[in-house]
């Protein structure tokens, strides 16, 4: 769809060549741009959203469990891995918001595109692979043990928890890199298709 978008815009960008002046042009690039970075922007929205929600739930719990000391442990660890994410999201948040006027749109859009990649096929790209498994378990683990209304040790002694927890981890863990798969597949469509605007400014 990107790719028919693009094709479109090109072959109007040459019809107005002469009716249009440059900078309208790099206007509605410098547009086409921003619409797809926003759409960056929508996942780390997402992203930064469930982060804060996750934190909240852990102080929420944790002010509720003053005495399970492995419970406050499991969430203590919860909380800084999702907090690292949390500013790392706004982080990446904040460096695509750059709408720096004094750029051209080529060191713009190269800009975005770099900043982009990075995060897809950066050194750190690969830790999701470590990260959701510890992230969902942990997480798990805390939800389970607070609606079970037991402590922490006791859960891990109860045979139907682990049992529930054994089939629920291998289902979510699928569900979780699929869901992950997806959006990356998504994001770096359409980091192609800035690819793609890039090559055409060359």
């Amino acid at each position: 769809m990107e790719n028919n978008e693009l094709q479109k815009l090109w072959e109007n960008i040459d019809t107005a060549m002469g009716h249009v002046s440059k900078s309208e042009l790099n206007r509605v690039l410098r547009d086409k741009v921003k619409k797809t970075v926003r759409k960056y922007l929508y996942i780390i929205g997402l992203s930064v959203t469930i982060s804060a929600g996750v934190i909240i739930f852990l102080i929420i719990t944790a002010l509720n469990r003053p005495g399970d000391e492995l419970y406050l442990l499991n969430n203590m660890v919860l909380g800084i891995l999702t907090l690292t994410a949390l500013v790392i999201s706004v982080k990446a948040w904040i460096k695509l918001q750059n709408k720096n006027t004094g750029q051209s749109l080529k060191e713009w859009l190269n800009a975005q595109i770099k900043q982009l990649t990075e995060g897809l096929t950066g050194k750190h790209s690969k830790l999701y692979v470590i990260t959701i498994p510890v992230f969902f378990i942990l997480l798990l683990l805390s939800i389970h043990v607070y609606f079970e209304n037991m402590l922490f040790s006791e859960v891990l002694r109860n045979e139907e928890s682990i049992t529930g927890m054994v089939i629920a981890i291998p289902i979510g863990l699928f569900v979780s890199y699929q869901v992950h798969k997806a959006i990356r597949a998504y994001q770096k469509k359409q980091l192609e298709y800035l690819y793609e605007i890039q090559k055409k400014l060359d």
